[in-house]
């Protein structure tokens, strides 16, 4: 047995002379890719998470089942899909009795920690110990649920958040840890830390070529849904026009209001001025969104000094991610659920010592963490487990073997403030379906050709590329142990046309 993990690590990367490599996964909430340098954006740079990009994989096509926060963590925890894992929507408290890959790390002699967001309603298990938000959390003096019960922190919660995860890192141990650092930020309603107040307030940002649209390539609900920039973002706890956060008082509050007095007399003026509510809505969202994603990205830094100044670089796995993208004015739209890429496309980068850095365009989902994660350790990756390890990506980053599909499916259509249809989809290489079930409507687009999704070719009729979109569709779906009666709806549509 012992022989067995020594040649895994060793495989791995790691001497066979080393420990088992400490784990640090960050998952921040809502992280776009176009909010990060690394990937490209125009809007921000991020020179830490660029730092992990730059010694490690960058993963272009890695991508979220099920683009909502609490379903998308139970994915990346047990490796398998909402069908599978039971939980399909925010609304569900998930099964905490049911194997993890935090529990087999600690079964294989790990130490673990999660830290921050949860958002999962069940106590944390599979952890010696954890320090979490209830629920969604708040951006000020956040209450947090320990072993020891409630507490509230004073502060930012980034900032909180990583003071806590370096304290825990700091604590003496004789095992390999992992350490799950989950950030609230940039989630909505985008409320900045005090050190970013007055970032930006310079810039334009630059308006995606799809921010206005008549959505006539995009089914029947994508007009219809509640999250357009001009007509639901709220003044006030969106925008931050003219509000503070609750928790501020006395000398915090007139050093909320002395700040921001000028920016909502600049907002005023600039919508006067233009008459355009979408633009100057679109370039306040995205002021107070990219101030939420510069302190994650300093958090990021934060935890890579210290692996740095205590040597603990050179035997630690760094993976980042978020538990899925957001929109960033695309269609006019905030917010994520969709299958398109701004929504389900997800960023994901890992270090690991002794990697050659590269980008990796293999399609990847957040079951596949889990594995990975396991693989890294050198801890068997259970049998039942829907997602496969990336380890042999990282070390062969344009192998695409067994990589050219990752699926997706949406349930919570009954949201009262989104509204955003049911739908399953693959998305290939080079194309992307999608059915909405409950819409009896298809969606099919060439990635390449069409990158911002415009286009709807289903609507072209029948060829070659959808008939065998269509059979790998239903192929997925069984392996994947989808509902049968869903199976047999997709496969009636299909025959429908």
């Amino acid at each position: 047995m012992l022989k067995g993990v020594l040649v895994g690590l060793a495989v791995l990367g790691f001497a066979s002379s080393h420990a088992a490599p400490n784990i640090l996964l960050i998952v921040s909430d809502d992280h776009a890719r176009a909010a990060i340098s690394a990937y490209g954006s125009p809007h921000i740079q991020t020179p830490h998470i660029d730092q992990l990009a730059r010694e490690g994989v960058r993963f272009d096509r890695h991508y979220t089942p099920n683009p909502l926060c609490a379903p998308s963590r139970a994915a990346i925890l047990t490796g398998k899909h909402a069908q599978i894992n039971g939980h399909r929507d925010n609304t569900t408290t998930f099964d905490g009795d049911q194997p993890t890959f935090p529990k087999a790390l600690q079964a294989a002699g790990y130490e673990t920690a999660v830290i921050g967001k949860w958002h999962l309603q069940s106590d944390p298990t599979g952890f010696d110990d954890f320090d979490v938000l209830p629920g969604q959390g708040a951006y000020y003096d956040p209450v947090f649920i320990s072993r020891e019960g409630r507490t509230t922190a004073p502060g930012y919660v980034t900032e909180i958040i990583t003071e806590k995860s370096l304290a825990w890192m700091r604590q003496p141990r004789t095992k390999p840890f992992f350490l799950m650092v989950g950030h609230k930020a940039p989630h909505r309603n985008f409320i900045p830390s005090p050190s970013t107040w007055t970032l930006f307030l310079d810039k334009t940002f630059a308006e995606p070529p799809n921010l206005r649209t008549d959505y006539a390539g995009l089914n029947s609900m994508a007009p219809q849904v509640s999250m357009r920039i001009d007509r639901h973002m709220r003044l006030q706890e969106d925008l931050m026009v003219q509000y503070a956060p609750p928790a501020l008082e006395g000398d915090r509050l007139a050093q909320w209001q002395a700040a921001w007095a000028a920016q909502d007399q600049a907002y005023a003026a600039q919508l006067e001025a233009s008459n355009d509510l979408l633009a100057t809505n679109y370039q306040r969202y995205l002021r107070n969104y990219m101030r939420c994603v510069k302190s994650v990205d300093d958090s990021v830094g934060a935890l890579l000094d210290e692996l740095r100044r205590t040597s603990q670089d050179k035997n630690t796995v760094v993976i980042y991610t978020s538990d899925q993208g957001f929109f960033l004015g695309e269609n006019g739209w905030y917010d994520k659920r969709w299958f398109y890429e701004p929504s389900a496309g997800t960023p994901l980068v890992v270090r690991r010592p002794g990697l050659r850095p590269a980008v990796a365009t293999a399609l990847t989902s957040n079951v596949d963490l889990a594995p990975t994660i396991l693989e890294a350790a050198g801890v068997a990756v259970p049998a039942d487990m829907q997602g496969r390890s990336l380890w042999p990506v990282t070390q062969r980053p344009t192998d695409l073997t067994n990589r050219n599909l990752t699926y997706g499916h949406f349930y919570e259509s009954e949201d009262p403030d989104h509204r955003v249809p049911r739908w399953v989809g693959i998305a290939t290489q080079r194309n992307k379906l999608i059915y909405y079930y409950d819409l009896k409507e298809w969606e099919l687009f060439d990635v390449v050709a069409d990158p911002h999704e415009q286009k709807n070719l289903w609507s072209l009729g029948p060829n070659a590329t959808r008939a065998e979109l269509t059979r790998k569709l239903v192929a997925e779906m069984r392996r994947l142990k989808e509902d049968p009666d869903l199976i047999f709806q997709v496969n009636l549509a299909i025959s429908r046309g």
